[in-house]
């Protein structure tokens, strides 16, 4: 057994070798991806790897992002061999590892030591029956945007990276000042800024058939609006106020909103089009006995197609990419990588027009981050049910308890098919 054992590892370090020889003789990886031309990271993270892996190279197969998941998947059914495809949804990355487009992660992973604490719990997005179908580079999850001048105006301490969301309804009504049109806060119209919170705790999920957790923000949404501290759905709606609008006219005090929100943040107010011009972020609020610094957000991500002729190339970019140094890449134009780490934090936080204080940059660091809808079956079928109930609960056309009841009962029906 232990002749076999060592014949075993032999033939494995000879395949090694073998994958690294035929790096360093020239390997051209081919990488689908989408929009290659105008998202700032793709040149940035090819130029990153080649300098520090000389004898492969990157060369993107670029596909239009609205047909991107249909093209992707007409690809791989005809036994297209490009090496890595990116991820763009959890859906896809979900179909094409049913189909066996994905070449499993898990024996790179364990063979290398990979580590994936960095990822805070986000490599579950695309994990499949214990099957490790692809690896996160990105993750925009979601913060609380503030705006400094107002908190100085007001004399009020700014909102701190551990606060529940009682702490966070009682500044915003402390904040909101009707005699100046300031309000405490504000929310976009969709689901995700409204409710989503519930996944933070990392037990409730958008897929599971159980929404009475979701009415607890409903209530803190309609007790803010009542309260004045924030703008009713119907006036929002009239108004065609976007978010991004809203806090740049400089009198919203605070806002829930995605990280992807800080690139234009800066780049509005370098331009002179946004009012506010004093920012910083923390932590969105959390809930008692979930702990500080926990979010959710969505995945952008890479898969190694089984189909490839150089896996083990590929698997050197997929770890490199999605790993620590990929991530500094893809923090240096302002993105905000997968990957969790003090590191990866200080870049993000060096880019021009970036708050400047700790709290901020702390904020970069969060505990864990839950998946918004995971790739379950269904999926699209459950977010469309929730969105249809949403929009009858946030106008007011039917009682939040009457809304989460119909999701139950809807989503139920779909997971019983």
């Amino acid at each position: 057994m232990k002749k076999l054992l060592a014949l075993s590892l032999s033939v494995i370090m000879v395949l090694s070798m073998v994958g690294i020889a035929a790096a360093d003789d020239g390997v051209v990886l081919k990488v689908v991806a989408w929009d290659v031309n105008t998202t700032t990271y793709y040149a940035a993270q090819k130029e990153a790897f080649e300098a520090s892996h000389p004898g492969i190279t990157i060369e993107y197969v670029d596909v239009a992002s609205q047909d991107y998941g249909t093209k992707t998947s007409t690809m791989l059914a005809g036994d297209d061999t490009s090496d890595i495809f990116m991820i763009k949804e959890v859906t896809d990355i979900l179909n094409w590892n049913k189909a066996g487009y994905a070449e499993p992660l898990n024996a790179y992973i364990e063979r290398d030591g990979y580590d994936l604490s960095g990822f805070v719990g986000m490599e579950s997005g695309y994990a499949f029956d214990g099957v490790q179908a692809g690896l996160p580079f990105r993750s925009d999850f979601w913060v609380l945007f503030y705006n400094k001048t107002l908190f100085d105006d007001a004399g009020v301490a700014y909102p701190t990276n551990d606060m529940t969301w009682e702490d966070y309804k009682d500044l915003a009504i402390k904040m909101t000042d009707a005699s100046k049109g300031v309000y405490g806060c504000h929310y976009h119209t969709w689901l995700s800024a409204v409710v989503n919170w519930a996944v933070c705790d990392g037990v409730n999920t958008l897929v599971d058939g159980e929404y009475d957790d979701l009415a607890y923000f409903y209530n803190l949404y309609f007790d803010l609006a009542e309260a004045g501290a924030c703008m009713p759905y119907p006036e929002t709606q009239a108004a065609g106020l976007h978010y991004s609008g809203a806090f740049g006219n400089g009198n919203i005090a605070m806002l829930p909103m995605g990280y992807w929100y800080v690139s234009s943040l800066i780049s509005n107010i370098q331009n002179g089009t946004y009012e506010v011009k004093d920012w910083g972020i923390t932590a969105v609020p959390h809930k008692e006995g979930v702990p500080a610094g926990a979010s959710f957000g969505n995945l952008t991500g890479a898969m190694i197609n089984a189909k490839s002729a150089n896996k083990d190339a590929a698997w050197t970019y997929v770890a490199w990419l999605c790993g620590p140094e990929g991530a500094k890449a893809t923090a240096s134009t302002g993105n905000r990588p997968a990957w969790v780490s003090e590191d990866v934090a200080s870049v993000m936080s060096s880019v021009e027009g970036f708050p400047t204080d700790e709290a901020s940059k702390a904020a970069l660091l969060p505990s864990m981050v839950s998946i918004e809808i995971p790739g379950v079956d269904h999926a699209s079928e459950i977010k469309t049910i929730l969105n249809e109930e949403h929009s009858a609960i946030i106008t007011g056309e039917i009682p939040v308890d009457e809304g989460i009841l119909n999701m139950n009962d809807r989503v139920a029906e779909v997971l019983g098919k």
